[in-house]
């Protein structure tokens, strides 16, 4: 595997810079040019079009180290919905979490049923590669329905 100095060892900027840009880019939802701009406040003249090549060509190295190094989700998982109100309609809010209190992931959704309580037991499998050893709820109905 190539490191990332073999990478970037025809570029006219350091790996560090590179790196930086790239995080800030996809870290804080910047847009190229205000990274140009935090540049240039740095003493660094790179302009936006670098800043968009360069997070297209290592983006997905980056993130894939990223993800790579995330903490893994618990065994255990605490699952629980939250009455919220959108627009004055009001809808559920579906939140499972780790015993590390670690959001796993959240779902919104106008019903408090069956086939919401399905709906998300699906997405949460579906995100993580392995299954809970214990899952701890507060005794909906609906999550009963997902054993049938």
């Amino acid at each position: 595997m190539r490191t990332p100095e073999s990478r970037c060892r025809r570029h006219r900027y350091p790996i560090e810079v590179i790196e930086q840009c790239i995080w800030l880019y996809f870290r804080f939802a910047l847009s190229y040019r205000n990274i140009e701009e935090m540049m240039a406040e740095r003493g660094i003249p790179v302009t936006y079009k670098t800043v968009r090549k360069r997070c297209c060509k290592f983006g997905l190295l980056y993130a894939a180290e990223l993800r790579k190094n995330l903490a893994r989700i618990g065994t255990r998982w605490h699952l629980d919905e939250v009455f919220i109100k959108m627009n004055g309609v009001q809808h559920y809010l579906w939140r499972a979490v780790d015993q590390s209190g670690a959001v796993i992931d959240i779902l919104v959704q106008p019903r408090r049923d069956r086939w919401a309580a399905l709906c998300f037991f699906r997405k949460l499998l579906l995100a993580v590669e392995r299954a809970p050893r214990v899952v701890i709820t507060d005794k909906l109905h609906s999550y009963a329905a997902r054993k049938g």
